[in-house]
């Protein structure tokens, strides 16, 4: 696969392998399974090393029984899971063997379904409470005002939460489904609106892999374009999180405030695109036409970062709205990088990851990047990485501007059948991933997405439990979670 260092290993090797990996510092980013023929099955490692910018790809072939490595990387718990039920495989040892993403009868995803595949046995269960004063309190799926479906039950006592479950995947779109016999030229739209908070990051990340799987070199033009769009989706998403987050702190004007620059960031993008989400742009060699920023976008951006620089002061300066962030919601480093979270979640717990510096892509190599990163792992903590992201990127949108020459905008990228690609993107919720597997007949055979909310969900109940009832609003808001981008 084009954009990593393959290596084909027996179901023997793979935990000893998994092993030296995660003691050399490294770490395995996901994992998938797909069918390169019929009654085939090749199970496909992607994993990063440090001070190594490839990424390393592990193959495993025709073993439909493999040892679980979520002892050694937890974060692999929900992959395995992932594999266990839609693709038939079974993980020897694993911590978790009850469905991830079938429920119980399996009658959401019909009966056929269960019938070709057959889920995990057991099933989730809340720890057993002998004591009269713990209440238990099941909340969802269905939840008020326009919150997506997920279902969280919490054990409590009082107002402390002594434990806390949370279950999604209710409305599985089988987004990955809808990718295969599509043209690859035409897919975009789809990884377009796998999570509509990144819209940006979901279609440079598959057109990224589409590109290496046809070995096309995009216009420098085109690449810094792509750069440009990419921040332009981080401040409007941060915008929009710290409007939020005021929402949930009960800081009404902080909330309005961080709303109308998200507003106003909005404007800037469908003046500049046409679009507000910035959509229907990208595509697999370039961009579907030019972009014109011109004087206006800089004048512009120099005067919505002045009032976001007037807003984060008034947020600093807000004693009740810190006294709620400080200290709520404590992530470890050391359980962020277990559980594989990612972006500013991560940022904000000490883990030093930022795809755009550790696996350059499009125009990011060279430009003036550092990674915020803060120790304290609260919610805190949390907004002030995505405070200095967003700083960080007004200076890169600007640079840009500066630098930005005249040339092509897209050349012709048309993979040959049986081509592979992987692509990454740093997206302002964290990573993202896109496999991409051309077939025979040049359509997409397969296509696996990795994408930021389905590794900050898998670490998000470690800051939940031994915490205040009052606070896990706000604790939520914190992380930035999607269902959209976790169910897809």
């Amino acid at each position: 696969m084009i954009g990593t260092r393959a290596r084909r290993l027996s179901p023997d090797d793979i935990r000893s392998v998994a092993e030296a990996l995660l003691a050399a510092g490294g770490r395995v980013r996901f994992a998938y399974a797909w069918s390169p023929a019929e009654s085939q099955v090749e199970v496909r490692y992607i994993a990063s090393v440090p001070d190594q910018r490839d990424f390393e790809m592990w193959v495993v072939r025709g073993a439909w029984e493999l040892p679980s490595l979520a002892a050694i990387f937890p974060s692999l718990g929900w992959y395995e899971r992932e594999m266990m039920d839609l693709s038939g495989l079974s993980f020897i040892d694993h911590p978790e063997p009850y469905p991830l993403v079938l429920k119980d009868s399996g009658q959401e995803f019909g009966q056929e379904l269960m019938n070709a595949v057959p889920a995990a046995s057991g099933r989730p269960r809340l720890p057993d409470i002998d004591a009269v004063d713990v209440q238990q309190l099941p909340f969802g799926p269905i939840r008020a005002d326009v919150l997506e479906s997920a279902e969280f039950t919490f054990l409590y006592v009082g107002e402390h939460i002594i434990h806390y479950q949370p279950r999604l995947f209710f409305k599985h779109r089988g987004m990955e489904t809808c990718f295969e016999g599509a043209d690859p030229q035409r897919a975009v739209v789809t990884a377009e609106r796998v999570s509509a908070v990144g819209s940006v990051a979901h279609a440079l990340a598959y057109c990224e892999a589409v590109e290496r799987a046809a070995t096309c070199a995009v216009p420098v033009r085109a690449n810094a374009l792509r750069v440009l769009l990419a921040e332009l989706e981080r401040i409007y998403n941060h915008l929009h999180y710290l409007g939020h987050l005021c929402h949930t702190t009960t800081l009404k004007v902080g909330e309005a405030q961080g709303k109308l620059l998200e507003e106003k960031a909005k404007q800037l993008n469908a003046r500049l695109t046409g679009s507000r989400f910035l959509r229907s742009l990208l595509i697999p060699g370039g961009l579907r036409r030019d972009l014109e920023p011109g004087q206006w976008l800089g004048d512009a951006l120099e005067s919505l970062r002045e009032e976001f620089a007037t807003y984060v002061g008034k947020l600093e300066n807000s004693e009740s709205h810190l006294d709620r962030l400080i200290t709520t919601g404590l992530l470890r480093q050391k359980v962020a990088f277990d559980q594989g979270a990612t972006g500013p979640v991560a940022r904000a717990s000490g883990v030093v990851r930022d795809l755009r510096l550790d696996h350059p892509y499009a125009h990011y190599d060279g430009l003036p990047l550092t990674a915020p990163t803060f120790d304290d792992g609260d919610a805190y903590a949390r907004e002030r990485v995505r405070f200095a992201e967003v700083e960080a990127s007004f200076v890169l949108c600007q640079r840009i501007l500066l630098l930005l020459e005249a040339g092509p905008v897209r050349v012709e990228c048309n993979p040959a059948p049986h081509a592979e690609g992987l692509g990454w993107t740093e997206g302002p919720r964290g990573a993202v991933y896109y496999a991409v597997h051309v077939g025979a007949d040049g359509r997409l055979a397969r296509v696996k997405i990795k994408s930021p909310s389905f590794s900050n969900w898998r670490a998000f109940p470690f800051t939940v439990h031994d915490t205040n009832m009052m606070d896990y609003a706000i604790n939520e808001a914190s992380f930035g979670l999607t269902i959209a981008g976790c169910d897809r």
